[in-house]
């Protein structure tokens, strides 16, 4: 499921896109994935773009938001005079654009196009009034995000009350970094590799780690963060870019996907893998304590 790094690069290239197109029209092919009345965006313009956590937010001029996330398979895809030459359409967007994946489209003024595919019908688009989308049933349960992007406007996840937070469960502490309502925006691929770079084991209770070790984890999920957005996020899935393009994180994971290889730390021991709440747990038995 696409993390913090995928839905900024996906928001920011929205905002380059989208920004001064009015909306014309809305296909609505799936009624399930589309929530809301698609009257009360037509005729608006795109005046910006936000995201809270794995959420984004496109603002319209008329006081309506259109909310998203993506979940899964779903892929925002953009085509119109904004991206004049648009080069070849990952082969992750199964079927094309239009295509039998596409359940909803965005017609914009200026011959510009809004495609929404998603082939396992998991994400949603919410219409709501934008003064309300800090109150949205999903986004009101956020917890603070890491603080690795300027602009954001939400609750900022200090060090101090990152390590409030560990000292407040057992549960393990790669399921602690991955619960939305703890922090926002950190899921499985994120949460694998800044374990991994802070030498500590996915299944260790979070109110242990503390001092020294809490403070570690904490740089260590900045710096994984951070590099997700230098390499526009990971696409090992379903996960492009609005331009129909792939990141490239997923070929710079530190633990993620490397079951049977080698630690590049110790070099003393191959990943093993093995499921924690039900995702793929990447750990070096030698490294991380």
């Amino acid at each position: 499921m696409p993390e913090l790094p995928e839905v900024e690069s996906m928001k920011l290239q929205l905002a380059k896109f989208l920004k001064g197109h009015k909306i014309t029209s809305v296909v609505v092919n799936n009624r399930t994935t589309f929530q809301g009345d698609e009257k009360n965006i037509i005729g608006g313009k795109v005046i910006g773009t936000r995201r809270f956590g794995k959420v984004s937010v496109i603002d319209l001029d008329n006081g309506y938001s259109i909310l998203t996330h993506v979940k899964l398979t779903g892929q925002y895809i953009y085509r119109g005079a904004n991206l004049p030459n648009p080069r070849s359409l990952s082969p992750k967007v199964t079927g094309g654009i239009p295509g039998p994946h596409t359940l909803v489209i965005f017609k914009l003024d200026n011959k510009g196009i809004l495609y929404y595919n998603d082939v396992r019908r998991f994400g949603w688009i919410k219409i709501t009034k934008s003064e309300e989308v800090k109150t949205n049933s999903f986004i009101g349960k956020l917890g603070p995000e890491p603080p690795v992007v300027q602009d954001f406007t939400g609750q900022k996840l200090t060090l101090e009350l990152f390590k409030q937070i560990l000292s407040k469960t057992s549960r393990p502490i790669k399921i602690v970094l991955m619960d939305q309502e703890k922090m926002g925006g950190v899921g499985n691929i994120y949460a694998n590799d800044a374990l991994w770079l802070a030498g500590i084991d996915p299944r260790r209770k979070a109110k242990s780690i503390e001092g020294k070790a809490a403070e570690e984890l904490y740089k260590a999920v900045l710096t994984v963060l951070k590099a997700g957005l230098k390499y526009g996020g990971a696409s090992e899935l379903a996960f492009v870019t609005p331009d129909g393009e792939e990141g490239e994180y997923q070929n710079h994971t530190l633990a993620y996907g490397h079951e049977g290889e080698l630690c590049s730390r110790c070099k003393k021991a191959k990943f093993e893998k093995y499921f924690l709440g039900g995702r793929g747990t990447y750990v070096c038995p030698v490294c991380q304590k």
